[in-house]
């Protein structure tokens, strides 16, 4: 058999002496250029982490309040207790809101933000009564969702009343036993939300003797029956007009909203 070519064997050698010398540089600029990369990424890691964990510049300094209206700026602080002097970063916000949902309900919600570097927000939104319930001669305000929230001595203006009136025998004890006070408080505040504006600001007294027999007291004597919080919208839109084509009626019914009725002059 014949041996190789001298073309041949200048070729093997190309093949085994590896990549050309321009291939081999720039290759090891990348190296280098990765290593330099590690080294500035883990003194910024570093850097920060001490900036974060280490430094006093980003401690807590101050805490700022929003959104208060019947509550003060320092009744949420105090509430709140913020550890001053703490590292912004480990400040625990979920405990912070917490403690403010246990210390003082009027709160519905809050939000406690970092305001970076050296500060905490507590930005809060505050219940808002739509019916009262009155005790032993003070005021207990029932918002939205039902929940009595805040004891007052003096009557929020605007705000009506809220009676119980459910009686313990016959057909409204069934009605006891099937919808408790807390459930009857919601359907009251549900029948508040639908009375429209134009009748709301009159409106003194929301009674409840059942579930579906809910009425209204207005400030100048006249009388609603409401019946249910169900088609309240509807009910709203059928008093509005039953007020306006009989002014002089004493008493409105819309608790059956097909066949609304009025009476008395």
């Amino acid at each position: 058999m014949a041996g190789s070519t001298t073309a041949e064997r200048g070729e093997r050698k190309r093949e085994s002496s590896g990549p050309p010398p321009s291939v081999r540089r720039f290759g090891r600029r990348q190296v280098r250029r990765i290593i330099v990369l590690a080294v500035v990424l883990v003194f910024l890691g570093s850097g920060a982490f001490w900036l974060l964990y280490g430094s006093d510049l980003v401690r807590v300094e101050r805490v700022s309040v929003s959104g208060t209206r019947v509550l003060t700026p320092a009744e949420v602080r105090e509430a709140a207790d913020v550890p001053l002097g703490e590292q912004l970063v480990s400040v625990d916000t979920d405990a912070i809101e917490a403690r403010l949902s246990e210390a003082l309900p009027r709160i519905d919600t809050v939000d406690v933000v970092r305001s970076w570097p050296s500060g905490i927000t507590l930005k809060v939104t505050e219940r808002t009564a739509v019916l009262l319930v009155h005790k032993g001669g003070k005021f207990i305000e029932v918002d939205e969702e039902g929940v009595r929230f805040a004891t007052v001595s003096k009557a929020p203006e605007g705000v009506p009343e809220l009676k119980l009136a459910v009686s313990r025998s016959g057909s409204a004890a069934a009605s006891l036993r099937r919808f408790d006070e807390d459930r009857l408080t919601r359907e009251a505040v549900r029948v508040a939300g639908a009375i429209p504006p134009s009748v709301a600001h009159a409106t003194r007294v929301v009674k409840v003797r059942s579930y579906d027999d809910i009425s209204l007291e207005l400030t100048d004597g006249r009388t609603v029956d409401w019946g249910s919080g169900e088609k309240g919208a509807e009910k709203g839109r059928i008093l509005t007009a039953l007020m306006k084509a009989e002014p002089g009626a004493r008493h409105f019914d819309v608790s059956v909203p097909t066949a609304p009725a009025s009476a008395g002059s």
